[in-house]
């Protein structure tokens, strides 16, 4: 699995997001791309740590997901997700893809980070799950719509 922490990765998800406009439909999923750029900006704010979204650790989460969410193995199609991480409204591809591109910028930047806190769900990380995790997420979302 490749990691959003390389540069090819990195930039290969920002074109992937660029193709993105308000016309793509969804492969898959209930979302429109709006509300998908906006989903995919919540796994950012908690590595970022800008908020951790009252999430709690669970055992049951962590013996059945943690791997998954790192692994090389893709994930399925309408997997069921947070709810606190589902938009609820419709959401503006022109307010919602800058915001996801501006954070993913700013992760980048942390590339070279040797130690990351812990994700609020899954406990201990290592960059490299951290970074595959980021990776998986965005990629699972950009094939939902195509790019």
């Amino acid at each position: 699995m490749k990691s959003i922490f390389t540069p090819e990765a990195h930039t290969e998800i920002m074109s992937r997001i660029e193709q993105l406009d308000e016309h793509k439909q969804a492969q898959w999923g209930k979302m429109n791309v709006g509300q998908m750029l906006y989903h995919c900006q919540f796994p950012l704010h908690i590595i970022l740590e800008k908020d951790d979204y009252n999430l709690k650790p669970n055992w049951l989460i962590n013996l059945l997901f943690k791997k998954s969410m790192y692994n090389d193995k893709p994930w399925r199609k309408n997997v069921p997700t947070v709810p606190r991480f589902k938009a609820k409204d419709n959401k503006e591809v022109s307010v919602e893809k800058p915001k996801l591109i501006q954070l993913l910028k700013e992760l980048h930047t942390h590339k070279d980070r040797s130690h990351w806190q812990p994700h609020p769900s899954f406990g201990e990380l290592t960059k490299e799950q951290w970074g595959k995790m980021q990776y998986k997420h965005l990629d699972h979302h950009l094939k939902q719509f195509g790019v």
